[in-house]
């Protein structure tokens, strides 16, 4: 028998007793959320079990909400697929922006550079990963380009030229 949500989200809260929730498929890919407290042993589990065998995380990213409560303000977002039965799911972890989350670097190796990208534009910290530094962007940065409250463009730059970005000036 194939592996569907279904499947996947009994298995989870039979072993998971209040620890996630809010379910979901969109676009048929099972979305749910997990306490920042549990997630290292949630991954652990999906990709351990011999009837989940979620054993590729395919991405780790980053998302800032600024109009949610402050515990909710970041997010941190899994992928993982299971290969032998071609089953992608999403997981969601929510954190505050001073609060760090474990690294799933101990379960997967290629975690550590996506974990890196994370904290270098949401400033997401990783406790637990071997090295924790910025990896694109400049070490002097202060700020996380990505969080929403960091400005889309330098308002004092004189070196470009607005029509050139379709921000005409118009005096007439």
């Amino acid at each position: 028998m194939a592996l569907d949500n279904q499947r996947i989200q009994e298995k989870l809260l039979s072993h998971f007793d209040g620890q996630l929730g809010n379910f979901s498929e969109p676009y048929g890919i099972l979305t749910f959320q997990v306490k920042k407290q549990a997630i290292l042993e949630a991954i652990e589990f999906l990709r351990d079990d011999e009837e989940l065998r979620f054993t590729f995380l395919t991405d780790l990213c980053g998302v800032h909400f600024p109009d949610n409560d402050r515990e909710m303000e970041l997010a941190v977002v899994y992928h993982l697929h299971n290969l032998f039965d071609n089953v992608r799911i999403r997981i969601r972890a929510f954190l505050a922006a001073d609060e760090e989350i474990d690294s799933l670097t101990p379960l997967f190796a290629s975690a550590n550079w996506m974990e890196r990208e994370t904290f270098d534009f949401f400033g997401i910290q990783f406790k637990g990963h071997p090295n924790l530094v910025r990896i694109l962007n400049m070490d002097e940065m202060e700020v996380f380009p990505l969080r929403k409250e960091f400005p889309l463009e330098d308002a004092g730059r004189t070196d470009k030229d607005d029509r050139f970005f379709g921000r005409t000036i118009h005096n007439e």
